[in-house]
């Protein structure tokens, strides 16, 4: 049911055509060298997802929507949502499923309302999504007319999730998820020759990066001449050129090595070759927007803040603050 053929088939139909030739052997090597202990199982669990012909589908709303409930039995619905449940946690979404309502940790809808209006129209784009977690946004960018939106994420469980929502809207759709690192995904030229993406994502990944340079300038050799990048990330709301460097955890999270300020930022894109670089949106993660649902049922943002001052960790540093900045390259 994981198949990337499709894929390899709508890479070829765009200029980006030398990368089907390199990926199925790369994508193979890393199922060899990095396969996931429960991924047949998941991959079990794929294969007796109950046959419902989805009647509607609408991926430009908040919360994905495929198939209605009608269209299945009671008896058929059960078994989707007994599948579903084996898939927890989901921690991006929503979704709605043939009338059962994914409630996902993330209601990563809101991040797509603070950034929709600010980027440029994906109508006919080349997308590239890096760090997708399930797709949610990926689904959301081919809602907006995108012509390929391809994603990147290493995490298998991820995959898996991805491929339950593509199996009812459609396996033949152009949109892709790759169970790679992005630092794994082939770069373009840097003389460009006009390939590349139009749009690059990069949402929650830059700081947990240990090189975040490195990171930014593998983001401008994915893009096309002229391309946009949106960048989303954690900062701290200072005027100086600082950074965040976690003794240990930050939200205890290991895996955060920078967070900067963004002047920082801003020097740090420039510096990378980035140009009309604009911040379009300053927000403070709240405990309605990332919270535990029955979908969701470990440790959430709540647990992650000092419970007598929600503007600390609980580690004692600032709380999360993300920024969104949208730049484009010469």
């Amino acid at each position: 049911m994981i198949e990337f053929e499709s894929l390899y088939k709508h890479l070829q139909a765009t200029d980006l055509a030398d990368w089907s030739e390199i990926l199925p052997a790369q994508i193979e090597r890393i199922f060899k060298q990095r396969f996931h202990g429960k991924m047949e199982q998941w991959q079990s669990l794929l294969a007796t997802l109950p046959s419902i012909k989805a009647s509607e589908m609408d991926i430009s709303i908040d919360k994905i929507r495929i198939g209605s409930k009608a269209d299945g039995d009671q008896r058929t619905q059960q078994q989707l949502k007994k599948i579903l449940q084996q898939f927890k946690p989901w921690r991006k979404g929503p979704y709605e499923l043939f009338g059962i309502h994914i409630n996902t940790e993330w209601r990563s809808d809101w991040k797509w309302q603070r950034l929709q209006r600010h980027i440029s129209p994906l109508k006919n784009r080349l997308v590239l999504d890096i760090g997708c977690g399930n797709g949610y946004h990926m689904w959301r960018m081919l809602g907006e007319g995108a012509r390929l939106v391809v994603g990147v994420d290493p995490s298998q469980f991820f995959l898996s999730q991805f491929h339950i929502v593509k199996h009812y809207a459609g396996k033949d759709l152009p949109i892709h998820l790759l169970p790679l690192k992005d630092e794994e995904l082939p770069a373009f030229s840097q003389e460009y020759r006009g390939k590349g993406f139009d749009t690059v994502f990069s949402m929650g990944v830059l700081y947990h990066r240990q090189s975040p340079i490195t990171h930014l300038q593998q983001l401008r050799s994915f893009l096309r001449r002229g391309g946009e990048l949106i960048l989303e990330t954690l900062i701290i709301e200072e005027d100086q050129q600082n950074v965040l460097m976690p003794e240990d955890r930050y939200a205890k999270m290991r895996n955060v090595w920078f967070i900067t300020s963004i002047e920082l930022l801003l020097r740090m894109l420039k510096r990378t070759g980035f140009i009309n670089i604009r911040v379009v949106n300053i927000n403070q993660t709240s405990c309605e927007e990332q919270r535990v649902t029955d979908w969701m049922s470990y440790e959430s943002l709540a647990d992650f803040l000092d419970p007598n001052n929600k503007n600390n960790t609980i580690e004692g540093y600032p709380a999360p603050k993300r920024a969104i900045v949208i730049c484009n390259i010469p």
